[in-house]
Order: structure tokens, then sequence, then C-alpha cells
């Protein structure tokens, strides 16, 4: 290894911006090189999305940015598009520019997930995910353009479709979203929209399994399933969706059929496919392989955390058990990982990750949550309160939780912003139709590939 190790950290999320944290901090200026590579310059704190997108949070506080944080570091915005760890080698493509070749000691796989989807008719044309800000911020602005149309028209049909809003995943992504998004818009309809009633909208989850929110028990499941359909969602549990139609008619797999312009796809995610670009070691479900300790099975230097990492769960005696994919274990996993990294270069032995899972926590819109933390299972305000508590001790700098609290502290005294700012959605159509006199083509709104388009988001 070299005097002064070069270590590479691919992932910008929550492994990736905790483990370099650490190490920035645990080692001495100048005894390593820190290199974090990341399509974006910054780390989104995911369990926030849906409250940025309700408007209780303000979208650039969800977001750490990572040349400020990591001041000891090197950040490439990028993205690593291939790895030959037998080479100790990874081709770089920066934002712009042509690809390069970078020399590392040691390495870091923290490209944590991106959506997973499935070949279903008129998905990709018409969904949309829910993983990163710029998601969030378009869903906002669309849900709130919905109902701008709907009460704009006298026409039935239109003001249905647009008043229609249909989420697939039952997961706790899926659930806050579905749920904060509908708290919003019901907010919005009461006291912004006279022609309008909650009545009007129709809200559908669709879920594959017979069951939501599989990090609670069954009971606590249930009971979200009940609080939901007391507003006037609806439930589809045991029900996939077939398929999407050019006019955005929804068919589902207990043969409902109807029409709507939003579709929000949060069902599952899958490892970073550029692992496939890459020597390391991979499971059946494309997942790294790793040792407790959190090396790389069967390679020296290598180092993986987080959703895309295989990593045996010592705390269960059940063969084969491996931690969840969520970001409680990728924090923790981030900060040991670092500590064995700093034990290694000082010639110790790594220490296995053990983390007895805490719970979970979600908020169901303003005021309420279900919450079931250490075996206390808590339903409404108090699990709302619970929620808030838990995010705001984890989202990383002392900078962004204040810029957080703040915006809660300012969200309960004045009424919430409900304004959709239409041109973000397409900024450059009024200036097309000025420079070409007023016959401006038809520009389609961005896509999924458009809103992002530096390619799946490193977590």
């Amino acid at each position: 290894m070299a005097q002064r190790p070069v270590i590479l950290i691919v992932g910008g999320g929550y492994v990736g911006l905790y483990t370099a944290l650490r190490l920035q901090k645990k080692l001495r200026r100048g005894r390593a090189e820190i290199i974090v590579v990341d399509p974006q310059p910054h780390m989104t704190y995911q369990p926030f999305l849906p409250e940025a997108a309700a408007g209780s949070v303000e979208p650039r506080h969800v977001v750490v940015p990572l040349r400020r944080t990591l001041d000891q570091c090197r950040v490439i915005t990028g993205a690593v598009a291939g790895l030959s760890h037998a080479d100790r080698t990874a081709t770089v493509t920066p934002a712009e520019g042509d690809s390069f070749e970078l020399r590392y000691d040691v390495l870091v796989m923290a490209a944590g997930s991106v959506a997973r989807t499935l070949p279903i008719p008129g998905l990709a044309e018409h969904g949309i995910g829910f993983k990163n800000v710029g998601e969030a911020i378009y869903l906002r602005n669309h849900v709130l353009a919905r109902l701008d149309a709907a009460s704009s028209t006298d026409d039935p049909q239109v003001r249905r479709r647009a008043l229609t809003f249909t989420f697939v995943g039952g997961g706790y992504a899926g659930i806050e979203a579905f749920a904060e998004l509908e708290d919003m818009a019901r907010y919005a309809l009461e006291r912004y929209y006279p022609r309008l009633s909650p009545a009007d909208m129709r809200w559908v989850l669709v879920e594959a399994t017979g069951r939501i929110l599989p990090e609670v028990d069954a009971d606590m499941g249930a009971w979200t399933v009940q609080q939901l359909q007391a507003r006037g969602m609806e439930v589809k549990l045991n029900t996939t969706l077939d398929s999407v139609s050019d006019d955005g008619v929804v068919r589902t797999g207990d043969g409902d059929e109807f029409a709507s312009d939003t579709l929000v796809w949060t069902a599952g995610t899958k490892p970073h496919p550029m692992l496939a670009q890459t020597d390391l070691p991979l499971d059946e479900r494309g997942r790294v392989r790793c040792r407790a300790t959190l090396q790389v099975d069967g390679l020296d230097g290598a180092w993986a955390a987080g959703d895309l990492a295989a990593v045996p769960d010592v705390t269960k005696d059940e063969p084969g058990a491996t931690t969840a994919p969520n970001a409680q274990h990728a924090v923790r996993q981030a900060k040991r990982l670092a500590d064995n990294i700093v034990a290694v270069l000082d010639g110790e032995q790594p220490v296995e990750y053990r983390h007895a899972y805490a719970g979970s926590v979600a908020s169901l819109g303003l005021h309420k949550g279900v919450a079931q933390v250490y075996g206390v299972k808590l339903k409404g305000r108090p699990a709302w309160w619970m929620h808030r508590a838990y995010h705001v001790s984890r989202v990383p700098t002392l900078n962004r939780k204040v810029r957080v609290v703040a915006d809660w502290a300012l969200a309960s005294v004045f009424r919430r912003e409900v304004i959709a700012l239409g041109q973000l959605q397409n900024p450059r159509r009024e200036f097309v139709a000025a420079a070409t006199g007023g016959q401006a083509p038809s520009i389609p709104p961005p896509s999924a590939a458009d809103r992002d388009q530096s390619g799946p988001r490193a977590s």
C-alpha cells in the first residue's frame, strides 16, 4: 500500500457521507487521501422527502452539500462506470468531460440502490419515483397543478382524471408519500378551492402483498390501513399494477380501470446496476457479498455497506440472515466501517457490525403517524412526534438540524404554503414562445430521466 493511501468512496449517500465524515475526523490530516464520487453534489436525507413534498420542510434543507460537509475530502461529481479491484482502478465519468482512470488503495462501495421496476406497459412513460429531492419537488408541484386544473374546468372527465392519484408500493416510502401528499391536497382544497371538495379526490394505493409497512407488526399495518381508509383513501392489497395506457388509464389486477394523471412508483429498490461492471463478488440478488466486519468477502482493501451489501446479521440465529436495506442500518454500518478502516490502517483487527433493530417510525400527515420502537407501539400524534424527533436527531450536521426545526416552527405559526410553481416543471416554455413569436413547439413535461440527468442516485 502507498505511504499515503487513497481511500475511494463510491457514493455520497448515507454510507458514503457518514463514512467520509468519520474518516476525516479520525484520520489526522495527511494520513490518507479520501475521494468521494457521486453523481450529485449532495446527500439526500430521504426520510424527509415526504415532508418536503408536502411543504412542511424546505426542499433545500433535506439535502446535505458534500463539498461543504466533507471539507477534508476530494469530491468528484460524476459516476463510477466500472471498477477493477484486482488492479485497484476505477473508471470515473464526470458530469462533464471525458472519463478517466482513478487509482486507489482502499475501496468503500456505497453506491446504494435504485428503484426496482417491472416490465409493466406504460410505467416508464407515465410513472415517477420518489427517491430524490427533484422527484419530491416535481410531485408537489404536479399535485397542486392537478388541483388547479380540476378547479378550472367544467369537464367531469378531465376533473376526475386530474383528481385521481395512484401510488404503487406499500412500504414506508410509499405510505409516507401517499399520506403526506393527500394531507397537503386536502388542506389546500378545504381552504383555497371552493369549487372542489375532498370527496372529489380519489387516492389509490396498490400493494402486491397482503399487508403494508412490513417493518412493523401486522396489527400496526392493519391500523394504518384503517386510518387511511377513514380519510377516504383506497388501499388495494394483494393487487398488482397491470398496465397504464397512453391516455393515462390505469388497470390493476383486481379488474379495476380508471384514468389518473398521477402514477407514483415506490415498490421497492434493487442494488445499483453499476455493480455488474465490477469484479466484486455478488450474491443471487446482485448485492456485494460481505463479512460481518463489512469487508468484501475474499478481497483485501475492499469494504461495502448499505442497500447494496449483503451483510450477515449476527444478532439473528437464522442461517444466511442479512441486515435489512434501510437507513438505520446504513448509518450505523458506515460508522463501524470507518472505524474498521482506521483499525486496519493501524495494524489492528476489524470488529463485526452488530446492531439490534430499534424499530420504525412513519408520518401519515400533519399530527398523524405510526411508530414501533424497541417494542413500544405508538399511534397518532405521539407517533408523529416520535417520527420528527428521531429523524431530526439523525439528519447530518447541526446546520441541517436547525434549518429543519426552524421550518417546522414557522409551519406551526403560519399557514402551509400550497403554491404550485408550474414553471419549474418546464422552465423554457415561455422563453421559447417569446423567441419564436408565440409559435412555441409543444414541450412535453420532463421525464424521470430528464429530472435527474446524472443517472441513478447513490444512496
